[in-house]
């Protein structure tokens, strides 16, 4: 039976990598696509997220708009990893599809109620929609199959200059991620340091760059403003791919080839450290397990993924 999936996003280069992989797994039906601001404003990133439903012709999917602001708002945004279109600077024009009239934390709520223990949500953004949606409907965990977030830095290895143990995702809106650590009991966690592990070489890009299908060349144009990034700043000569970990994990979980079960925070007060994620790895504090912490996935089925997801 195909993984029903709600694809919770801030499109956002990897965003869209992580939705032409999902659109293109035989074993997964994507129900919507949620947007959230995040990579770039909301305006853009629900801009991008038709831009991508039109490239791989899918007017089947709905797009729902939801948050523009982090619950304590921020000014911040990641443009400078993902182009200021927040897809490379790629030049594609502009959709003429529109998002559902339904906000996203609404549409998460119906759905979840239509269909309860039916549906896997994949949040690859700042988890504001997840949050608000878990405010207003507390019994919304229990209605969803799956939750599988990118996000958080287990062992403090963070990408922000204003917190360096933190993950962007996270650090955006820190009360969030902390509303959804607290409610969601056996949330599936893909963290930047286990993204960190199961990068792409260039080899790897490089085949994925000649494809020639129009999954293919877009994947071509988005990518070379985050390559640059990826080289001059974090020094690493491959491509993280987070958000399509995340997704290939929510379709199949059997990608798993280790994962540990501990209590994990969010920090929402220190100076440098806030919207860091703190993982009792020894279980010193005795409070209940909240996170299925994701180590290892088998890369070379990840990697068959992501070549289907540019034929």
């Amino acid at each position: 039976m195909a993984t029903r999936l709600i694809i919770d996003t801030d499109p956002g280069v990897d965003d869209a990598h992580a939705i032409l992989l999902g659109s293109a797994h035989p074993d997964a039906k994507i129900e919507a696509i949620m947007t959230v601001a995040g990579n770039v404003s909301l305006e853009r990133t629900t801009a991008n997220a038709a831009t991508i439903l039109d490239v791989i012709d899918r007017e089947d999917i709905p797009i729902y708009a939801g948050c523009s602001t982090a619950i304590l708002p921020l000014t911040h945004d990641a443009a400078h990893v993902h182009g200021e279109d927040g897809l490379g600077g790629s030049g594609y024009p502009p959709s003429v599809r529109r998002p559902g009239d339904e906000h996203a934390v609404n549409a998460l709520i119906r759905m979840a109620n239509e269909s309860p223990g039916e549906l896997t949500l994949v949040a690859i953004g700042p988890l504001t929609n997840v949050a608000l949606a878990t405010r207003l409907d507390p019994t919304l965990p229990s209605k969803i199959k799956r939750l599988v977030v990118m996000g958080g830095a287990i062992y403090g290895t963070g990408n922000m200059k204003e917190a360096p143990s933190a993950e962007f995702n996270a650090w955006m809106d820190p009360e969030a991620a902390r509303i959804v650590f607290e409610t969601w009991p056996g949330l599936e966690l893909v963290s930047w340091e286990t993204t960190m592990a199961h990068g792409l070489s260039m080899d790897q890009v490089n085949t994925l760059m000649q494809s020639q299908t129009p999954r293919g060349k877009f994947f071509q144009k988005i990518t070379g403003y985050t390559l640059d990034y990826v080289s001059t700043n974090l020094k690493r000569n491959e491509l993280f791919a987070p958000d399509p970990l995340a997704v290939a994990i929510a379709i199949d979980p059997t990608l798993i080839t280790r994962a540990e079960h501990h209590h994990v925070e969010v920090e929402l007060a220190g100076s440098t450290t806030r919207g860091q994620t703190t993982v009792d790895w020894y279980d010193l504090t005795g409070y209940p397990h909240n996170v299925n912490v994701i180590l290892e996935i088998d890369k070379a089925r990840f990697w068959e993924l992501m070549q289907a997801s540019v034929r």
